[in-house]
């Protein structure tokens, strides 16, 4: 009998040249998704105790009224719920420390976190941290193992990261200038809400913002290392083709719920799993951690900071990784291009839905910042799971950002 509550699928093979890496698919979020969806919570909460935290972020929430309708459900429900809010766009890691305390003066069973990759992120961090009573920036950092978690509902109120549906979260830690990408294979969402209507509200900066990482996730999957997993290539390029087609025209028509739910949907997709199996590496993931770098230093968006750091990141890296963004355009524009034309389109199209390309584009300039960011990078020494970087490749990238 198939488990209702997650599919469990093993392909085993031996290795041979040109085959792909033996994989485990595992993904046991339930997700929900449609207009409409988290009209039905009330239905699931009893299921996972009797009081829940609930963790919001800055206000937008609330604001738009998606607070409103999940209340109403957790009153149906006959819940009890305590509130965190102020949780930020980057969010930092004292956040977590005080959800937990609040967790633990309250004594709840799960969490409900209703907001965007940040809100869910620190509600993972919390889950994890409080019901292994262990320290969340040793357990982040893997000085500390996190093997039990309480259950948490995602609610999402944006299509970006893709945290709804997979096992990884991303916290930033001020006083040591780190910001880090942490990956627990129990800290999936237990169940996810995804209602479309919901992204509604978000503006044109953060809509696009939202695009551009998605398409930045997929592209991770597609530059790790292994060439024979052909299938997760097309997924890669189907994803990013329905981000570039769609997202133009969605940051052109903020209010066009078609166009919504086909973007969230892609962010869904992009890091879900799907993307990745049959490779040798788990992602590249180099360009990921040295844009945390600007969100670090300036507080920037992380879309933003991708839209800058990607293109530069390739264009350095082309002699090495330059036959696979040959075929990468080939998916995208069905046509034979060189490297350097398809990263300029790629460009082209960040900067058409209003993302920098490159640092001056958000209003950073001047050799002093260049080094100051050099010397910030230097020291995070960020690294991707296939190709690593030195003091001269971080350099070389950053002259391309300051262009």
């Amino acid at each position: 009998m198939i488990n209702k509550k997650f599919l469990i699928f093993v392909l085993k093979q031996t290795r041979k040249p040109n085959m792909m890496q033996s994989f485990v698919v595992y993904n046991p979020t339930k997700l929900h998704f449609g207009v409409g969806v988290a009209e039905k919570l009330s239905d699931i909460l009893p299921s996972y105790g009797r009081k829940a935290l609930l963790m919001l972020g800055m206000g937008s929430a609330k604001r738009h009224g998606y607070y409103d309708i999940v209340m109403k459900q957790i009153e149906k429900s006959g819940i009890d719920v305590v509130e965190y809010s102020g949780i930020k766009p980057n969010p930092v890691i004292e956040d977590v420390y005080k959800a937990i305390e609040v967790c633990s003066k309250e004594e709840v069973d799960f969490i409900i976190a209703l907001g965007g990759g940040s809100v869910v992120d620190t509600a993972k961090i919390v889950s994890l941290a409080y019901a292994s009573n262990v320290d969340p920036w040793k357990m982040v950092t893997y000085q500390e193992e996190a093997p039990f978690k309480i259950p948490l509902i995602a609610i999402m109120t944006i299509a970006a990261t893709g945290t709804e549906m997979n096992p990884y979260a991303v916290i930033q830690n001020p006083k040591t200038k780190k910001k880090i990408g942490y990956f627990n294979p129990i800290s999936y969402p237990d169940e996810s809400y995804l209602d479309p209507s919901f992204t509604l509200t978000v503006p044109k900066d953060q809509t696009a913002y939202g695009i551009v990482d998605l398409i930045a996730h997929a592209f991770e999957a597609f530059f790790a290392k292994g060439d024979d997993a052909t299938l997760s290539d097309r997924f890669a390029g189907a994803v990013i083709s329905e981000a570039m087609v769609y997202g133009e025209q969605l940051v052109n028509d903020l209010q066009n719920i078609s166009l919504r739910e086909k973007i969230m949907w892609a962010a869904t997709n992009a890091l879900n799993g799907l993307l990745f199996f049959g490779r040798e590496t788990n992602g590249e993931w180099g360009a990921h951690n040295f844009a945390h770098n600007l969100s670090v230093l300036y507080d920037m968006p992380h879309g933003a900071s991708l839209s800058i750091v990607f293109p530069a990141w390739m264009k350095h890296f082309k002699p090495k990784i330059g036959y696979r963004i040959e075929k990468l355009g080939q998916l995208l524009y069905h046509e034979q291009l060189s490297a350097d034309e398809v990263i300029s389109r790629i460009e082209d199209f960040f900067a058409r839905i209003g993302s920098p390309v490159r640092v001056k584009d958000y209003g950073i300039t001047g050799e002093e910042e260049k080094q100051r960011f050099f010397e910030q990078v230097k020291q995070d020494v960020p690294q991707g799971f296939y190709i690593t970087m030195t003091n001269d490749d971080y350099k070389a990238i950053i002259d391309l950002m300051w262009e």
